[in-house]
């Protein structure tokens, strides 16, 4: 039975879901661990004891091994596996972006994954790197894009789901022309392929661009799969694009060179003198003792791994609550290029808050970003909807003044509020620091929003002296009143 996908929870773009063939289900967002049947430093077995309930291999290896080719045949893949969760296969694609070529047909490669009882199919679709010429992206492009319709037409998808994988390198309208496509096409997950590039070289701003893309394209149904990202410090702004699945050999290429995976980032092992974590591994061993381990390898695989799988319940755990953008920011600051995505994630606020949720648990103002959240464009579009009368007044001293048809309060970066949604969301559930210009400016916007909604209406602005410069500047259909402060 192919795979139903069901939403459940929702924040900013990111969803908590459920990913279903009515017998086995993945909670998304989820990690599918790269098996290679050939080297597993953790068996699929041990990993379904630690939570995993998806992962990913290469059927094109098995399909060219003398060793598992006729076993997969004959026992099916999660028997050979051992593993009775959710079994996603590669086609080859990725050996065709490493190799350039690969010995096996698109129709050849659907056949067989088909054979050895795979829950996700992949065709064989066009790793396109990022830096390609827009012509040859074209053309690769359509060269995917006619793959995935064959394999869509001649293969039986009863039992198994066909991804459909999404192309056009940096190109956002081929990006956004490929998710439309496969949309139409009525494929329900899509990964987006030939990212890892990006990843590598921590272009996140690039990244953001081509993901924001795509998106645009699939329909908001589709479960989107991010090919090759298996960080967890990036796990939370590929969330809050929307991306539910993610797949990644990281938690052991890390461990074979000796790195020490965090949230925010990563150690070489014979740099710590102290290990921040109390996973198994961590607290039965101290830094010393594990760099000197002859099973160093393993045990630091079994870390990276529940560090991996531990931020996937904490993201899950941060949408639930309506506070994936704090964890966005804290994440994307522990390094120059994340921040440059997170940037990059907020001038697309216009398309993201028609996604988000309207209320949430609270909104913590971590500095100018936060000045371009959603939840602040989306206060500014209700401010215009405020009654306000032939005169009103904004205060900045949070005190009821009489003689006006309307009073206002002041709380940036969101701006005018009536008195009456002093305990609503998101005024009541923001906590500000010391106001600063930034902020203040934010806060002007709302200002202006409701003197140009309503012309008609004098609105008188009652302030510090040291604020009267920006609202001048940033509201300048307001009279600024210092009177009385």
């Amino acid at each position: 039975m192919a795979l139903s996908f069901e939403i459940l929870e929702k924040d900013i773009a990111g969803r908590i879901g459920r990913l279903s063939d009515g017998k086995k289900t993945v909670k998304t967002p989820a990690l599918l661990p790269v098996i290679n049947p050939h080297l597993p430093i953790i068996t699929p077995r041990e990993m379904q004891d630690m939570g995993v309930q998806a992962l990913i291999t290469n059927a094109y290896i098995i399909s060219r091994s003398t060793e598992f080719r006729e076993r997969a045949l004959a026992e099916g893949l999660h028997a050979m596996l051992d593993f009775d969760g959710v079994i996603m296969t590669d086609s080859g694609s990725f050996q065709l972006s490493v190799y350039g070529e690969v010995e096996i047909s698109n129709q050849q490669t659907i056949e067989f994954q088909q054979a050895i009882g795979s829950d996700i199919i992949v065709p064989l679709d066009i790793p396109t790197h990022p830096d390609t010429g827009r012509e040859q992206v074209e053309e690769e492009l359509a060269i995917t894009l006619s793959r995935l319709k064959e394999a869509n037409g001649f293969a039986n998808h009863a039992n198994h789901t066909l991804a459909g994988p999404v192309q056009g390198g940096l190109f956002e309208d081929l990006r956004e022309f490929a998710g439309r496509e496969i949309s139409e096409m009525g494929l329900k997950f899509c990964p987006l392929g030939a990212v890892v590039p990006l990843m590598e070289t921590y272009r996140y701003k690039d990244l953001v661009r081509v993901v924001m893309a795509a998106k645009r394209g699939l329909k908001p149904g589709i479960c989107v799969h991010l090919f090759g990202a298996g960080h967890p410090s990036m796990f939370a702004l590929a969330v809050a694009m929307g991306c539910d699945l993610f797949d990644s050999a990281a938690y052991a290429l890390y461990a074979k060179a000796g790195r020490y995976m965090t949230t925010h980032g990563s150690y070489h092992l014979h740099e710590l003198s102290y290990l921040p974590c109390a996973c198994q591994v961590c607290s039965t061993h101290t830094a010393e003792s594990l760099q000197k381990s002859p099973d160093k390898e393993r045990l630091l695989a079994l870390h990276n791994l529940h560090v991996t799988l531990a931020e996937i319940n904490r993201i899950r755990q941060a949408i639930k609550d309506g506070v994936l953008w704090e964890l966005v920011d804290e994440r994307c600051r522990g390094h120059p290029q994340l921040l440059r995505g997170y940037r990059e994630l907020l001038t697309f606020g216009e398309e993201l808050k028609q996604q988000d949720r309207v209320s949430k648990r609270r909104f913590f103002y971590r500095g100018t970003e936060s000045c371009l959240r959603t939840e602040v464009l989306r206060y500014h579009d209700m401010v215009e909807r405020f009654e306000v009368g032939k005169r009103a007044l904004v205060t900045f001293d949070q005190k009821v003044h009489s003689g006006y048809d309307a009073v206002f309060f002041f709380k940036p970066p969101f701006g005018p509020y009536p008195p009456e949604l002093s305990e609503t969301f998101p005024i009541g559930q923001s906590e500000i620091p010391d106001w600063d210009n930034e902020m203040v400016k934010s806060g002007c916007i709302g200002i202006e929003r409701l003197a140009k909604a309503n012309p008609d209406t004098k609105i008188i602005v009652r302030c510090r002296s040291i604020w009267k410069n920006i609202i001048e500047s940033n509201a300048p259909s307001v009279e600024v009143d210092l009177e009385d402060l």
